[in-house]
C-alpha cells in the first residue's frame, strides 16, 4: 500500500487496491495449474479406503510392515533361531545324562537356559561397541541389510533375553531340581548323583545356596536386577512422583553407575561358568568360550576411547545460553576429528562428574572450521553444565541472540571456563542424508540439531559446486556421493524464545542460498493457527513487518514462520508433488508421538504416489 501511495496522501484508488490483489493471482494461475492436477490426482489415490477383504487388510499390512522392518525381521529371525537351537541341543543332551533319571526335564530346561544366558552374556554387548558399529555402518556395505539404527534397541531386547534364559536355568533349580535331589532315596542318589555331588549327601536346601555356585549366582541375579530396574525409562528419566524416595534414587546418574556394576557381573559370571556340579571337565565349562572374543572386543572398545577422548580438553571458543535452558557451546575442532553431518559425540566435563559421559548431536558442518553443540538442559547434569558456564558469560551485546553470551577474547577468559573432553564421533540415522534426491527434515524442538548441520552441509557444498571452489576430483568424487539437490525443513516448537537457538543458521541459510535449494518452514505452536480470528492480529503485523523489513517478528529471522501444527499429509503431498519419481529422505528427530503418524504417511505416498520416501527416526 505504501508503494501505490508514494505521495503519502493516506489513502488509494479502489482500482490500485485491485490490481494489488488480483495481479499475483493471475500471474501465478498458469503456473499452478499444471501443479494442481497433479495434486488432485494424489488426493484421490490418497482417499482412504477400507478393503472388506480381511485378507487382503492382513496382507497390506504385513507387506507395509515388511518392507518397513524387514532387516530388524532377518537380524531378530536369526537370533531367536539360535537361542532355540542352543537350547534344544542342551536340552535332549541331558535327556541322556544320568541326573535325568532323578531331575527330569527340570534339569534339561535349566541347562538349556543356562546355554542361552551364555550366548546373550556374550552378544549383549557389541551393540554398545559404538566404535565398531560406526566403523561397521561407515566403511563397510553392511549397513544396507543390518539395521545398525537399532543398535540399541537390540541391546535391550538381548538383555529380556539373558532375563529369559536366567529365570529358565534359576526356577528349575530351586523349585525342582534342588528339592528332588533332597528327597531322593540313597539308592537313586549313590546311583545317578554321587559321581557329581559327592560321596555325601547334601544334608538341607542352604547347602545348594551357601556353595560357590549358590553364591556366585545369588550376587549376579541381585546386581543384575538393580541394573534392570534402574535402566527401566521412567526411572532413568526420573518420571516418577517427584519428591518421593524413588524419585531421589532415579536419574541418569543412578542408570550409569549401576549400568556398571556389569564389570562384577561378568567376573561372577565366569566364575559361576567355572564351578559347576554336574560339569567337571574343562572342555564341557564353555562360559568363557563364548565370552572370549566380544569380551577383548569391548575392552578394546573402552581402551580406544580413553585414547581417543584422552586428558586434553578442547579449546572453548563460545558459549551462548538461550531461553528454554539451551546453551550453545562453540569450540574449536581437533585435529584429525572428522565427522558427518547428524553425527554425535559424548562430552564430559570433570567440574561435574570425572567419570560421567553425556551423547550430544553436533550441530556443525564438517567443512567449518569449529565445532558446536546446543544442549537442552533437563537432567541434572546439564543443568549443572549450564550453571557452571552462565557464571562466565555476560548479557549480550545490541544484536547479538541469548541471555548470557562468552566470547574467548582474552586468556584470562579462556582459562575460566571448565575443562570439557570430547569423545567421538559416532554414527547416527541422519549421516546417510546424502543418498537421497530430496531431503524432509522434520525436527521438534531442540530435535532440529542434527537437521542444522545437515542443512549447513548441503548449503556449504552447494556453494563450493556453484563457486567451483572445489578441485575436479573432488568435484567428480561429490557427484557420485553427494545426491542431495533439494532440501526442505520443518522445525515445529511451541515457544518463539525457540527460535533464538538457530536464529544465526536461519539467517545465514536464507542469506547464502541463492539457488533456492533449501526451504524453511517454521511453526510455533502456541499460536492459534492461520485463519483463525483470535490469531488475526499477530499474522496481520507479521506479515506488513516481514513486507517491509524482510524480518519475521516472532522468530526474528528472514523465515517466516507459521502458526499451529504443520498438517503432515499436506506437507506430504506438496513434496510428492514437485518431485515425482525421486527418493525422498525423510529424517524425524523429536518425541517419540509424531513417530508412527510419519513413518504411516511415508508408507502411503511410497504406495500410491511415483515418489519414494524412506523415513528414519530419532528420539530423544
Amino acid at each position: 500500500m505504501e508503494e501505490l501511495d508514494p505521495n503519502h496522501l493516506g489513502y488509494i484508488e479502489l482500482e490500485n487496491l485491485e490490481m494489488l490483489l488480483l495481479q499475483p493471482q493471475a500471474q501465478t494461475a498458469k503456473l499452478t495449474h499444471n501443479s494442481s492436477n497433479v495434486s488432485q490426482l494424489i488426493s484421490q489415490k490418497l482417499v482412504p479406503t477400507r478393503d472388506r477383504n480381511p485378507i487382503r487388510r492382513l496382507w497390506k499390512w504385513f507387506k507395509y510392515f515388511m518392507e518397513d522392518n524387514w532387516k530388524r525381521v532377518w537380524v531378530m529371525g536369526l537370533w531367536l533361531t539360535i537361542c532355540v537351537a542352543l537350547f534344544t541341543w542342551k536340552f535332549i543332551y541331558y535327556k541322556s545324562n544320568p541326573t535325568f533319571q532323578v531331575m527330569g526335564y527340570c534339569v534339561c530346561i535349566a541347562k538349556g537356559g543356562a546355554e542361552t544366558t551364555k550366548l546373550n552374556m556374550a552378544i549383549v554387548l557389541l551393540p554398545v561397541c559404538r566404535n565398531l558399529v560406526t566403523w561397521l555402518r561407515s566403511k563397510t556395505k553392511l549397513g544396507t541389510v543390518v539395521p545398525f539404527n537399532d543398535n540399541l534397541n537390540f541391546h535391550k531386547t538381548i538383555a529380556w533375553g539373558v532375563a529369559v534364559g536366567a529365570g529358565l536355568h534359576i526356577i528349575p533349580h530351586l523349585i525342582c531340581d534342588f528339592p528332588r535331589i533332597l528327597h531322593e532315596t540313597d539308592y537313586q542318589y549313590y546311583t545317578y548323583l554321587a559321581q557329581f555331588f559327592g560321596p555325601e549327601r547334601p544334608p538341607n536346601y542352604w547347602w545348594f545356596v551357601k556353595g560357590v555356585e549358590g553364591v556366585t549366582g545369588l550376587i549376579i541375579t541381585i546386581l543384575m536386577v538393580i541394573a534392570y530396574i534402574f535402566a527401566q525409562p521412567w526411572f532413568r528419566r526420573s518420571k516418577m512422583q517427584e519428591g518421593s524416595m524413588l524419585w531421589k534414587l532415579s536419574g541418569f546418574n543412578t542408570f550409569w553407575y549401576s549400568h556398571h556394576l556389569f564389570v562384577i557381573v561378568y567376573i561372577v559370571f565366569i566364575w559361576h561358568g567355572q564351578a559347576l556340579y554336574i560339569n567337571r571337565k574343562f572342555k564341557n565349562k564353555t562360559t568363557w568360550m563364548y565370552l572370549l572374543i566380544p569380551l577383548i572386543l569391548y575392552v578394546g572398545e573402552r581402551i580406544l576411547r580413553a585414547l581417543r577422548s584422552g586428558y586434553k580438553p578442547v579449546k572453548i571458543q563460545k558459549v551462548a545460553v538461550y531461553p528454554g535452558n539451551v546453551i550453545a557451546i562453540y569450540m574449536h575442532k581437533p585435529h584429525n576429528f572428522k565427522y558427518k553431518s547428524g553425527q554425535y559425540m559424548f562430552v564430559n566435563c570433570s567440574a561435574i562428574s570425572p567419570f560421567e559421559w553425556h551423547p550430544f548431536t553436533i550441530t556443525s558442518a564438517p567443512g567449518e572450521d569449529h565445532l558446536s553443540m546446543h544442549i537442552r538442559c533437563r537432567g541434572d547434569w546439564t543443568s549443572s553444565l549450564r550453571a557452571i558456564f552462565a557464571e562466565k558469560c555476560r548479557p549480550p551485546a545490541q544484536g547479538q541472540s541469548g541471555l548470557l553470551r562468552a566470547d574467548v577474547m582474552t586468556t584470562e577468559r579462556t582459562a575460566s571456563f571448565p575443562n570439557l573432553l570430547i569423545d567421538g564421533p559416532y554414527g547416527a540415522p541422519a549421516q546417510d542424508y546424502w543418498k537421497y534426491n530430496v531431503l524432509l527434515l522434520i525436527g521438534l524442538g531442540i530435535g532440529a540439531t542434527p537437521l542444522i548441520s545437515i542443512m549447513k552441509d548441503v548449503l556449504n557444498n552447494t556453494q563450493k559446486q556453484r563457486d567451483g571452489s572445489m578441485s575436479l576430483a573432488e568435484l567428480e568424487r561429490k557427484s557420485k556421493t553427494f545426491m542431495t539437490e533439494r532440501v526442505y525443513f520443518y522445525w515445529v516448537t511451541r515457544e518463539e524464545g525457540s527460535f533464538e537457538w538457530f536464529r544465526g543458521v536461519m539467517n545465514e541459510v536464507a542469506e547464502k542460498d541463492k539457488d533456492g535449494v533449501i526451504e524453511l518452514h517454521n511453526h510455533c505452536t502456541s499460536v492459534y493457527e492461520e485463519g483463525d480470528a483470535r490469531s488475526a492480529l499477530i499474522i496481520m503485523l507479521q506479515a506488513l513487518n516481514h513486507a517491509k523489513h524482510g524480518v519475521d517478528i516472532v522468530s526474528g529471522t528472514r523465515v517466516k514462520t507459521h502458526f499451529a501444527r504443520p498438517n503432515w499429509r499436506t506437507v506430504f503431498k506438496h513434496v510428492a508433488v514437485n518431485h515425482e519419481n525421486q527418493r525422498v529422505g525423510v529424517f524425524y528427530c523429536g518425541d517419540q508421538t509424531l513417530t508412527p503418524e510419519l513413518r504411516k504417511l511415508s508408507q502411503d505416498f511410497t504406495h500410491k504416489t511415483s515418489t519414494k520416501f524412506s523415513f528414519h527416526k530419532e528420539n530423544f
